[in-house]
């Protein structure tokens, strides 16, 4: 089993920035890819970043040279620092593990404001 615990989410002017966190713990040797996912109001789930153990990053078209996705590995920590916020950036942002099982976090609020 795995547990993921994300910080880190507010309020934000348009054009701002923020970082979110997730901490890992539990079987977190078996996890091969952590991800950012997001869920606006009224839309379905989408992925956002992920980064694998190896470090190999990835991103939705939506966030590219606006988001980077790191990891801390003595800090069991996956971070999402988000620059330029876009009021439709505005979701509950979830830290998912992806490992024996998929786990998810119990997510992060993150709102932009115009």
């Amino acid at each position: 089993q795995v547990q993921l615990v994300e910080s880190g989410g507010g309020l934000v002017q348009a054009g701002g920035s923020l970082r979110i966190s997730c901490v890992a713990s539990g079987s977190i040797s078996s996890i091969t890819v952590m991800a950012w996912y997001r869920q606006a109001p009224g839309k379905q789930r989408e992925l956002v970043a992920t980064i694998t153990r190896g470090g190999s990053t990835n991103y939705a078209d939506s966030v590219k040279g606006r988001f980077t996705i790191s990891r801390d590995n003595a800090k069991n920590t996956v971070y999402l620092q988000m620059n330029s916020l876009k009021p439709e950036d505005t979701a509950i942002y979830y830290c998912s593990a992806v490992g024996i099982g998929n786990y998810w976090g119990q997510g992060t609020q993150v709102t932009v404001s115009s």
